[in-house]
């Protein structure tokens, strides 16, 4: 079993053809065919179904994804060991992380990291919840997690993140004071994820202590939309600082809630088997001040 072998294996089970992903690996396809056949022929059963012009994985297929993925992990590791004293001058790391923290801390600690290794390239992948992000670093689809505080994640290193304030973000021309109170939110209209949502807990748990159930006006699945649509009138929401800054800058009124309310991320991952840019990315987290974190 070749190492060629398995990241073909791999791309195609990202992919879904063998065509895409001959295309993304920029080699003829009949090449990919006969490593794959050459493969199913050492693991002794078939991996992919042929479903019209796309594959799907077969349950062989399926159960060799994650030792697939570890075996390269091993590679990297193996060709990189010296470049841990001199530093790292290539290789990938894999993160997921719910959309908030994605804003804010990610990109300022993604930004640091590249200054500092260059040649390190990342892949950001956004999780269904923040249950998911727990699942994902547990099967070794991803090194790296970001997900809320709150959630349980056994087996898995657990770091907290700089803590975050939330503020309520209201359309343009909205006549307000310096601080919302919890029962004057209560009353808004808002524009919201759905249940489940990182964006959703924030507010349910937040008004759950004023007895009220939020007024949703918007419910949407599309984060991205959330900020022009409060832009548009439709209602108000609550963000992280970084994110409410941006829609400030756009003409949103943006106010600070009374009491204040803040939350806290936490950087997951698992102790055994860390690549060099994994570990040195946790490295970076763990030594991130406080005080440093962008607001």
């Amino acid at each position: 079993m070749e190492r060629k072998q398995l990241e073909y294996f791999l791309a195609i089970a990202s992919h879904g053809s063998f065509s895409s992903a001959a295309s993304s690996l920029r080699i003829a396809q009949p090449t990919l065919s006969y490593a794959i056949r050459g493969l199913e022929q050492e693991v002794g059963a078939s991996l992919f179904r042929r479903m019209g012009r796309g594959v799907r994985l077969t349950p062989a297929g399926e159960a060799l994804v994650g030792p697939a993925r570890q075996v390269l992990r091993d590679f990297t590791r193996v060709f990189t060991a010296a470049q841990q004293v001199t530093g790292l001058i290539s290789g990938r790391l894999d993160i997921v992380t719910v959309t908030t923290l994605a804003v804010d801390p990610l990109t300022a600690f993604v930004g640091t990291f590249r200054k500092r290794y260059p040649g390190v390239e990342f892949s950001i992948v956004d999780p269904e919840n923040a249950a998911a992000v727990i699942d994902i670093v547990r099967r070794g689809q991803c090194e790296v997690g970001l997900t809320e505080h709150d959630v349980s994640a056994p087996g898995l290193e657990v770091l907290n993140l700089p803590e975050q304030e939330v503020l309520a973000v209201l359309p343009p021309s909205t006549v307000t004071t310096d601080a919302l109170s919890l029962a004057e939110l209560s009353t808004l209209d808002v524009v919201t994820t759905p249940r489940g949502t990182t964006t959703r807990n924030v507010l349910d748990s937040v008004l759950a202590t004023t007895g009220t159930p939020p007024r949703i006006a918007v419910e949407t699945s599309h984060r991205a939309a959330i900020i022009p649509l409060v832009l548009a009138g439709a209602g108000a929401t609550l963000l992280p600082r970084r994110l409410a800054r941006d829609a400030a800058a756009q003409g949103a009124v943006v106010v600070r809630l009374d009491p204040p309310l803040t939350r806290r991320g936490v950087l997951v991952w698992s102790a055994d088997n860390l690549s060099s840019a994994a570990q040195a990315f946790v490295e970076l987290v763990k030594d991130w001040p406080n005080d440093d974190t962008p607001d």
